[in-house]
């Protein structure tokens, strides 16, 4: 009997489902895959995750996995033969520091920049301003070796680049224009890679049973 594939519920454009898809393709780890739309989400999804963002991962026994750096762990937690999360201690407490502040103050600063009108009171160009204070600090990364912690990149590096794929976009000729050589290469070389390429492939939608 075949055993039956965990079920990957995922947007292709959200940034926290690109990084639990590029873990689970570095993992080698097999899924079926389910395509939605935020506006619509199956009630298959909400069932199993009722707070209904993605990316959400349900495995064979029912666990259900709701968090993007979740996946991400539990994806190399059971293959990480690219050694995306070093054995030291340092490098990973390095490692979580990195996506704490994306996903803490990047993250805010971000979304009040690319949607000032959604917050009040938010001013645009001043959250720009202030995410790329933290743009700087991984330009001076970059300056040092090719990946944020070195030679390879690590999960630091593929848990962040969507992010930074987000801001670019927002206004990619001001992007463009800023000092920043290493992170705008590094940036391209992600973007560019064959993993980014498989993970962005286009699945038809998901019909719910409820639909069908």
């Amino acid at each position: 009997m075949t055993k039956a594939l965990p079920v990957l519920y995922s947007f292709r454009r959200c940034p926290y489902a690109m990084r639990g898809r590029m873990a689970l393709d570095a993992a080698q780890i097999q899924v079926e895959h389910r395509e939605i739309l935020l506006k619509d989400k199956p009630a298959e999804m909400l069932e199993a995750s009722p707070k209904g963002t993605v990316p959400v991962v349900v495995l064979a026994d029912g666990q259900v996995i709701e968090e993007s750096l979740d996946v991400m762990h539990w994806a190399l937690s059971q293959n990480d033969p690219e050694n995306w999360r070093p054995g030291d201690a340092e490098t990973r407490t390095e490692i979580d520091a990195l996506i704490a502040r994306n996903d803490g103050d990047f993250k805010h600063h971000l979304d009040r920049y690319k949607y000032a009108n959604r917050y009040e009171g938010a001013v645009s160009e001043d959250h720009r301003a202030a995410a790329s204070e933290i743009v700087d600090d991984l330009e001076t990364r970059l300056s040092r070796s090719p990946q944020l912690l070195g030679e390879a990149p690590s999960l630091a590096d593929f848990a962040i680049f969507p992010f930074i794929r987000q801001f670019a976009n927002t206004d990619r000729d001001w992007f463009d224009a800023q000092p920043w050589p290493n992170l705008q290469a590094w940036l391209a070389g992600h973007l560019a890679s064959e993993r980014f390429a498989r993970i962005m492939a286009k699945h038809d939608l998901f019909v719910s049973a409820a639909q069908d």
